[in-house]
Formats: C-alpha cells, sequence, structure tokens
C-alpha cells in the first residue's frame, strides 16, 4: 500500500494474480477519503449483490464478466469504465479471468 505523500507508478498487468476458482484483491491505496483496490476473480467466480457505503468507480483491465447494477447488466470488457453511486445496489460474475480496478471515494 502506498502513502498519499508518496509518488506511485505501477503496471497494473504486473500485479495480476488469479486464484484457481477464487477472487484475489490487493489494496494499492487507503486513506480517510479513498481505497483503491485491485480485484482479480477467476472465472466462474462472482460476487453476491451488495451495496458500498461510498461511491466508485470500476475500471475493468481484462477479461469479460457481467457487473449488474440497480438491476442493469453492464459487459465487463478491457477499458469500460462504471461509475456507481452511494449504497447502489450491485454484483459481479466472472465469464473468463477478470480483472480490475475499485476506488472508493467519499
Amino acid at each position: 500500500m502506498v502513502d498519499m505523500d508518496d509518488n506511485f507508478t505501477k503496471n497494473l498487468k504486473t500485479l495480476i494474480k488469479y486464484s484457481s476458482g477464487g477472487i484475489t484483491s490487493k489494496v494499492l491505496f487507503k486513506d480517510d477519503r479513498d481505497n483503491v483496490t485491485l480485484f482479480c476473480m477467476a472465472k466462474g467466480t462472482d460476487m453476491s449483490e451488495h451495496t458500498s457505503t461510498m461511491e466508485g468507480t470500476i475500471y475493468v483491465i481484462e477479461g469479460k464478466g457481467v457487473f449488474t447494477l440497480e438491476g442493469k447488466d453492464i459487459d465487463m470488457i478491457p477499458e469500460t469504465l462504471i461509475l456507481m453511486k452511494k449504497n447502489a445496489k450491485h454484483s459481479i460474475r466472472a465469464k473468463s479471468d477478470t480483472a480490475f480496478l475499485l476506488s472508493l471515494h467519499k
């Protein structure tokens, strides 16, 4: 994890690591206002419907999946950016190994 006072540069592709049949996450940055986490979801995994107490953005790095936001399915393909309001119901299903950044902010 990095402190905001530091400069931070990282090739995200070098951080992507999939777990066989599982989901991994790595917090890249966190402070009292922001949280940036890299998620790697193995093919066939999912995250059941839940909400977040913060607004968020999801940026798909690689893979293919479905992000369901407030009942609407959004294709997760590379370079897709999804904006999510605070307390929005959402779930995720990975159709192939899928990596994305989740940035939460107050």
